[in-house]
């Protein structure tokens, strides 16, 4: 095992080994208290010309986002923050967003969608679609000199939401999005798939129980192979180019590998990038294979999303 990994791993562990106990207790302190963790990488990365936060409308209200604007954008990438639909904030992220906001030349839009078990599903998705048709309307103003470039991307459950968003966009005939990053996804609910089953009482950023709580939380009575809600399920015709990365050690293994080849039988374009004994969240950890994942996610960003004559 890579040395960092393996040093990292029992830290991990111990941390994820109370969650589910501190998520049933007080799931309001358990966000303040990633909020806090957050707060050391804010503003770090790679410069941009600017980085501000912003409300722009939704379904139920306003919809926080922040926006990272690089000296020249040539497209712009929304992205959706994961958590389990439960934790997580448009705020948490600056160190990768400002890597693909400066490398990859984009326009970034990061949202902070409601969550659950406040606001169930269909709120968090209702919310990434509206972002979905402000971005596609306010790209210029942001200074994207294609504005039809677009992408979308997420991770965990921010994967989910972003191709849920995709196809939805697809059901009511609106224009499709250009790129797809999706980082080990939530991509069936149901949680029967080999790596979620293998790994079910293992603590090691998720859990079988973990992820149970979060689908009672995001989708309480409903029918969680709905293909907006479990998008394995779904008929994927139509998607865009995506990438799609997971790590071996990561209970979502299965999930992102199934996709991908149901992405491509769907006649879709795809690349499929594994990292050995990788975590869940590994590209958001100080490891050598999560640069080398961001690396690659900006280098499909700065091929895919190419400008229109």
């Amino acid at each position: 095992m890579d040395p960092e990994i393996a040093a990292l791993l029992p830290t991990i562990e111990a941390d994820t080994a109370t969650r589910l106990e501190q998520l049933e207790r007080d799931v309001n302190e358990v966000r303040r208290l990633r909020a806090a963790q957050a707060e050391a990488t804010q503003g770090r990365g790679p410069s941009v010309r600017l980085q501000e936060d912003r409300c722009i409308p939704g379904p139920a209200g306003e919809i926080p986002v922040r926006v990272f604007l690089p000296e020249r954008a040539r497209a712009a990438y929304l992205h959706i923050h994961g958590g389990g639909w439960v934790l997580g904030s448009e705020r948490f992220q600056d160190p990768m967003l400002r890597k693909i906001a400066a490398e990859a030349e984009l326009a970034v839009v990061s949202v902070g969608y409601r969550l659950a078990p406040e606001h169930p599903y269909p709120a968090g998705l209702d919310d990434c679609v509206a972002a979905s048709r402000w971005l596609e309307t306010h790209a210029a103003e942001l200074g994207v000199s294609d504005p039809e470039a677009l992408a979308i991307g997420g991770e965990s459950a921010g994967a989910n939401l972003a191709a849920a968003t995709l196809l939805h966009r697809r059901d009511h005939m609106e224009a499709p999005f250009r790129a797809a990053v999706l980082t080990y996804g939530v991509f069936s609910a149901i949680y029967d798939l080999p790596s979620m089953k293998a790994m079910w009482d293992r603590n090691l950023v998720l859990s079988g129980p973990i992820m149970e709580y979060f689908s009672r939380a995001y989708a309480p009575g409903r029918d969680l192979r709905h293909p907006y809600i479990s998008p394995l399920f779904a008929d994927l015709k139509g998607m865009p180019p995506a990438i799609f990365s997971v790590g071996t050690l990561d209970h979502l293994y299965s999930d992102t590998i199934l996709m991908a080849e149901a992405w491509r039988q769907a006649g879709n374009v795809c690349e499929v990038h594994q990292y050995l004994d990788a975590p869940h969240g590994f590209n958001g950890m100080p490891l050598a294979v999560g640069r080398e994942a961001n690396d690659r996610i900006v280098e499909f960003l700065r091929e895919t999303i190419g400008i229109r004559a």
